[in-house]
């Protein structure tokens, strides 16, 4: 018997010292599951560091965008579409006097629609003294009965069309002969770059070069350094377009005065992109 609970005693202390090695055990595993997740003051994730960066580029504009619709009014569709017809047809041939391709002539829309007046039958004469309430009516004077009558009185067609000019110091003599042909409204130039990624991706070259000096001074400064980049944005809007003071025609208007050539200045092309580093 005194054996037999020598062995259960021995049996006891190895089983009491194994549960202390595995509460230890445990123990370590949790501290060491805090400490990752950064309640402990470190933290799992690297640390960051984020620079925006800005280029601009300056670029003649090498097109100019022209703009015109040419409307008739007529009886029927067919004798309101051949009015337009014939005047599109004359501004078409001066586009090509002017050099202008066809593939740089391009119909915007094309469509046509009635056109109705609101009338009203005039009444039968009233004799004079005949009016209601003691009013003497004047039968010379005519006077209209309700209701009203809508009445389909012709067709407007119309047709508008752009154009892309590429030799951008005729456009000024372009749009004062088109003002000859009979167009309805004439509108531009606006110029613009024919190719702005081109340039665009330029101005974004200055931008992440001017990210990364601003990166490569501020992480001196820290005594830090830059590892890899962890994410990047360009945050670059549209391509500006650059609109000819005072070019816009009203409608009917005739540009007889018209400058030959017009100023078309530079357009600024800008990026901006933020760039985000690792840092150690």
């Amino acid at each position: 018997m005194e054996i037999l609970q020598e062995n259960k005693n021995k049996l006891f202390k190895v089983l009491f010292a194994l549960a202390v090695i595995l509460a230890v055990y445990l123990v370590v595993q949790m501290f060491s599951e805090i400490k990752k997740d950064s309640l402990l003051g470190e933290s799992s994730q690297p640390a960051t560091i984020s620079f925006s960066g800005h280029g601009e580029v300056q670029a003649v504009p090498d097109i100019a965008n022209v703009s015109f619709t040419i409307s008739q009014d007529d009886t029927t569709v067919k004798a309101a579409q051949a009015g337009v017809a014939v005047r599109v047809k004359k501004a078409l041939d001066l586009l090509k006097a002017k050099g202008v391709a066809d593939k740089d002539i391009k119909t915007a829309n094309a469509s046509f629609y009635p056109k109705y007046e609101y009338r009203q039958a005039v009444c039968p004469p009233i004799p004079m003294g005949a009016g209601t309430a003691g009013v003497t009516v004047n039968p010379a004077s005519p006077y209209y009965c309700p209701p009203s009558k809508q009445v389909l009185t012709g067709y407007t067609a119309s047709e508008s069309i752009t154009v892309k000019v590429r030799n951008t110091d005729s456009v000024g003599d372009i749009m004062q002969g088109l003002g000859t042909t009979g167009v309805s409204d004439l509108s531009g130039p606006n110029f613009a770059i024919d190719n702005p990624d081109t340039v665009q991706a330029q101005a974004r070259k200055l931008a992440i070069d001017d990210a990364k000096t601003k990166a490569e001074v501020l992480a001196k400064d820290l005594g830090v350094t830059l590892s890899k980049i962890v994410s990047f944005s360009d945050n670059s809007g549209g391509y500006p377009v650059m609109y000819a003071k005072d070019s816009m025609m009203s409608v009917g208007a005739v540009p007889a005065a018209a400058p030959a050539i017009i100023p078309k200045g530079e357009n600024t092309i800008s990026s901006d992109v933020t760039i985000t580093y690792e840092i150690r």
